[in-house]
Order: C-alpha cells, then structure tokens, then sequence
C-alpha cells in the first residue's frame, strides 16, 4: 500500500509541477490545445501539488492526509471525464495530444484497480 501511495504522489506531483510553472509549454509538448490563457493550467497544477501533498503526508504520517480510498475516487473522475471529452470530441486536436489523453485515463483505470484490491 505504501508503495501505491507513493507512485499516487509521483504521479500527481510531476505534472503538478510542470503546469503551475511552465503551463503553455507543458502543453505544448503533451500536445494539448492551448488555453487563452495560462491561468487555468496554473490553477490545475496548484490543484494537482496539494493532492501530492496530501498524499506525502499521508504515506509519511499514517492517517492523517489522502488515502486510498480517496485516490480511486478522484483518479476515476478524472479519468472519466478525460474519456469523456475524447469520445465526445471536444478533446485534443492532434493525435499525440490525444494519445497522451487516452495513456493517461488507461493509467489512471488500471491504478485505481490495484488500489482497490488493496482496500
């Protein structure tokens, strides 16, 4: 469970990073449409380092940030809702942008499974 909750922090901490300090060039190289303007990205980024945060501090202090339970929820609404702007269309133009989407709601559907098997 440990190393679950560790790989949840990587894995949202990284991108977290990259958008809040270089948003259009992070999407730029997924090749995700560029916002009006950065703001957004910025605000996701936030969004996603808090998570890693929380997540830190639950694998460091037992009980006491986001656990599990809480990481299935959010990863499958994410990944819901990505699949969801693909399959409607409203997703990324390019297929690079697309194929970073698609890898992304996979990864997020296969980690939830392990976690539920945990709980």
């Amino acid at each position: 469970m440990q190393q679950l909750l560790w790989l949840e922090t990587l894995l949202k901490l990284a991108p977290g990073v990259m958008l809040a300090l270089a948003p259009l060039t992070t999407l730029r190289i997924l090749g995700l449409p560029r916002p009006d303007t950065g703001f957004w990205p910025r605000v996701c980024g936030a969004l996603l380092v808090g998570l890693a945060g929380a997540l830190f501090v639950e694998g460091t202090s037992r009980g006491h940030g986001l656990g599990l339970a809480g990481c299935v929820i959010i990863n499958l609404c994410g990944a819901g809702l990505l699949a969801t702007l693909l399959v409607l269309e409203r997703g990324p133009a390019s297929a690079r942008g697309r194929t970073v989407v698609w890898l992304t709601v996979c990864a997020l559907v296969i980690l939830s499974v392990f976690e539920i098997a945990i709980l």
